[in-house]
């Protein structure tokens, strides 16, 4: 087992005391090509060239000696620190930090990032991190190899944002460029890079203080979803009980994509982008697509809406993780378990509606339950009935696969 692992955080600044002198004591030197040249590395020490963290990890814990491993950035910020401690390896690590390279970007850019989701892209998570650019304003990508601005681009299709790409931060090829995300996929750029994704949605006031990493203080303050109809009119068209029936089945959270079919006023939308999730809603009625988007901007969240007639306006959406069905029966149902998703939920007025759609789900695999929603809204101050709901809720899971 190596004697002592000393982890030293680069961002191209000169190497501080403590670093210099875990160096000079290394037998081992683990790093990117760039940190393996540098002139502090001692000629004699084993040089391991960093590709597979877990592999890596288990050399150093089976060399005998003291060893140094290199990380750009703050290596305990979605960094080396993490495989290192792992139980398996039994490493002592100490850690000499540094800039990360998203608060490096950030600052190339002039941006405060208080307010910026993180994420990372590798090409098993790339769809997810997508969908946290689709579903937020301001969004820091760790990219990879196979998971960089092009992929984030072509994935984001339609949805325009502005990619501000900090290219090798840190050393004399440094590069920052500033274009839309229509323009990313046409360069190829180099690694590693941080990509800032930006747009889509209200910036917070810069004389407003936030207090929550990742979250704006433009972002609605009001409390609750599958609120009561308003005078506004949000919410018509459902009771808010089987809106929040529909959610908590769905569970939309931040990485989903989210389709809600049948978007009518947007409530379903807009109260699942606020749990984080990126949302496309879709209605064949331009003026219900018109207040899903007053909708989403009165809340302060973003979305994208789709004008369009289900099933075949689905066709060129990109994959959805959860879906709710608002509209268009068995035959929408039927297209929307063709593409998979985790979850499906819709609803109907008729038993006989209820066991088409059941009877589809169940054929494409889907496990099915069923259950009748009755609501009665009461006036608290008389207790008289005001409105009164009776629908079939329906909710699906397809079967895990392992």
């Amino acid at each position: 087992m190596a004697d002592r692992v000393t982890v030293i955080g680069w961002d191209g600044s000169p190497l501080t005391a403590a670093a210099r002198s875990a160096l000079s004591a290394a037998t081992l030197v683990a790093g990117a090509a760039h940190h393996l040249a540098l002139p502090e590395v001692p000629p004699a020490a084993e040089r391991i060239r960093l590709g597979s963290l877990g592999l890596a990890a288990r050399r150093i814990a089976g060399h005998r000696g003291t060893a140094v491993v290199f990380a750009d950035g703050d290596p305990g910020f979605f960094g080396v620190v993490r495989t290192l401690r792992a139980p398996e390896h039994g490493l002592e690590v100490e850690v000499v930090p540094a800039v990360s390279s998203v608060a490096a970007a950030f600052a190339r850019a002039g941006m405060p990032w208080d307010d910026a989701q993180v994420v990372v892209a590798h090409p098993r998570t790339l769809r997810r991190a997508v969908n946290v650019c689709r579903a937020h304003a301001k969004v820091a990508v760790l990219t990879s190899p196979g998971a960089g601005p092009a992929e984030l681009a072509l994935l984001l299709g339609p949805v325009h944002r502005t990619f501000v790409i900090c290219e090798e931060l840190g050393t004399d090829r440094e590069q920052v460029s500033v274009l839309t995300s229509d323009k990313a996929a046409d360069h190829s750029w180099r690694d590693p890079n941080v990509v800032i994704v930006i747009g889509g949605g209200v910036q917070a006031p810069a004389a407003e203080p936030g207090w929550l990493l990742g979250q704006s203080a433009a972002h609605s303050a009001e409390r609750g979803w599958a609120r009561p109809q308003d005078d506004t009119g949000e919410g018509e068209g459902e009771s808010a009980q089987l809106r929040a029936a529909q959610l908590a089945r769905l569970g939309p959270r931040t990485g989903d994509l989210v389709w809600d079919i049948g978007a009518g006023s947007g409530a379903v939308a807009v109260d699942a982008a606020a749990l984080g999730a990126a949302v496309i809603a879709v209605d064949a009625d331009p003026e219900a697509c018109a207040r899903v988007t007053v909708a989403a901007r009165k809340r302060g969240v973003q979305l994208q809406v789709v004008a369009g007639r289900a099933p075949h306006v689905l066709e060129d959406l990109p994959e959805p993780d959860v879906v709710r069905v608002g509209g268009g029966g068995a035959a929408v149902v039927a297209a929307v378990a063709d593409r998979r998703p985790e979850r499906i939920v819709s609803h109907a007025s008729t038993r006989d509606e209820a066991e088409a759609i059941g009877r589809t789900l169940t054929e494409h695999g889907y496990a099915v339950e069923c259950a009748l929603l009755q609501s009665v809204g009461l006036d608290p101050r008389t207790w008289a009935e005001q409105d009164r709901s009776v629908v079939f809720l329906l909710a699906a899971q397809r079967p895990v696969t392992r």
